[in-house]
C-alpha cells in the first residue's frame, strides 16, 4: 500500500485543533446519512443483555460488511462514525454501526455489564448472532474498524482469533494501545480540560445505564474525580479486574500485536494529545507482515482532516487499504484455539 501523505487543513494545524475539530464538526456539520436508510437491528449476548446497531445495507450485497466499533463514551451517532459510515456507503460498502455494551441506545438494554478496552469477548459474540441470524450479511466476511477505545478492542480481538465470521482485513485508528501511559497523559496539566470533559460523558454514561452493583459502588464511582479513580472504582472491579492498573495491564493490545494473523491497517497521529507517541514507537512493526503501520507526525486524536478532502484522510486509507487485501481474496477464519 501507498499511503497518500497526510497534509493538515486549515485552519486546524496540530493535534488539539485535528482533535476537537470532531466535536465542533457536532454542532454544525453532522455527516448526513439520510440517503441511506438504516435497518434497526437488536442483537442479544447470551448473558441476555442486547446490542442495538444500525445497518445500512444499501447496494453492497455481495461485498464484505464493514463493522464501525466507536470509543470511549460513543455511540452509533459519533460524529466520527458517521463519517466513515458515510464515506463508505459513498463507495459502495455495506455498514453496520455498532453500539459496545451499555454504550448510547445499549445503556437501557444491558444490565449485566458494560463495555471496556478488552471487552473482545463481546465483538466476537455479535458477530457470531449475525452469522445466525442474518447469515448472508456476513457470507462474505466482515471488515471491522475501530477507534480509539474501540481500536484496542479490536487489536486484542484479531490477537486472539476464534473468528466466527471470516475477517479479511480490519482497520484501528488512534487506538490506546498502552492504556496505562494513555491513563497517564490524560491527566497531564496540559490535558485537563480533555480529561474533565471525558470524565464528565464516563459519569453520563453509568448514570444512562441500568447496571446493577453492589451499595455505594455506583456512587463512589460517579464521585470519582479522576479516570484513573472511575476505573479503579468501577471499570475495574466490574469487570473482574483487581483495580484501575490491573485492567489497564491486562487489556492493552500492544503486547499482543505480534499475534495477530490478519491484514491490519494501524493509524495513529504523533501529535495525538491523549495516546503517547512512544506506545507506537516501541512496537517492532517489521516483525509482523500482517500489521501495516501509519504513523503521520500529525491528526490528532481521530481527527485527520486533510488538505483538499472533506473525508477524513484515515477512513480514505482504510478504505483503499480493504479494497487492496480484498483483490484476488476471498477473506480468512482463522481457527478456533
Amino acid at each position: 500500500m501507498m499511503p497518500e501523505p497526510f497534509t493538515p487543513r486549515a485552519p486546524w494545524w496540530g493535534g488539539d485543533l485535528q482533535t476537537l475539530r470532531n466535536t465542533l464538526r457536532g454542532r454544525w456539520d453532522r455527516p448526513d446519512l439520510s440517503p441511506w436508510p438504516a435497518e434497526r437491528l437488536v442483537l442479544r449476548l447470551p448473558d441476555g443483555d442486547r446490542l442495538p446497531a444500525l445497518l445500512h445495507s444499501g447496494e453492497g450485497a455481495g461485498r464484505p460488511l464493514v463493522v464501525v466499533i466507536h470509543g470511549l463514551t460513543g455511540c452509533e451517532d459519533s460524529v466520527h462514525v458517521r463519517a466513515t459510515a458515510r464515506w463508505f456507503l459513498r463507495r459502495g460498502w455495506p455498514v453496520l454501526r455498532v453500539n459496545l455494551r451499555g454504550a448510547g441506545p445499549a445503556g437501557p438494554l444491558c444490565p449485566a455489564g458494560s463495555y471496556h478496552a478488552g471487552r473482545s469477548e463481546d465483538l466476537r459474540q455479535l458477530l457470531a448472532v449475525l452469522s445466525w441470524q442474518r447469515p448472508a450479511l456476513v457470507a462474505r466476511g466482515v471488515l471491522p474498524i475501530g477507534f480509539s477505545l474501540g481500536g484496542n478492542m479490536l487489536l486484542k480481538f484479531l490477537a486472539e482469533g476464534e473468528f466466527p465470521v471470516p475477517v479479511p482485513a480490519a482497520a484501528a485508528v488512534s487506538a490506546p494501545i498502552d492504556l496505562k501511559a494513555a491513563q497517564r497523559r490524560l491527566m497531564a496539566p496540559r490535558n485537563a480540560l480533555y480529561h474533565r470533559y471525558l470524565l464528565g460523558e464516563m459519569r453520563r454514561e453509568l448514570r444512562a445505564s441500568v447496571q446493577q452493583a453492589e451499595p455505594g459502588r455506583r456512587e463512589r464511582a460517579l464521585a470519582s474525580r479522576s479516570v484513573w479513580e472511575f476505573d479503579e472504582t468501577w471499570t475495574g472491579p466490574r469487570n473482574g479486574f483487581a483495580g484501575a492498573d490491573d485492567y489497564y495491564r491486562r487489556n492493552s493490545a500492544a503486547p499482543m500485536l505480534g499475534a495477530i494473523r490478519v491484514p491490519t491497517l494501524v493509524v495513529h497521529a504523533l501529535d495525538d494529545p491523549w495516546i503517547p507517541a512512544e506506545a507506537y514507537r516501541g512496537v517492532d512493526w517489521a516483525s509482523n507482515p500482517a500489521l501495516t503501520p501509519l504513523l503521520p507526525g500529525g491528526g490528532g486524536h481521530v481527527g485527520f482532516h486533510a488538505a483538499g478532502h472533506a473525508e477524513p484522510w484515515h477512513d480514505r486509507m482504510a478504505e483503499a487499504f480493504f479494497a487492496e487485501r480484498l483483490v484476488g481474496s476471498a477473506g480468512s477464519r482463522r481457527p478456533a484455539a
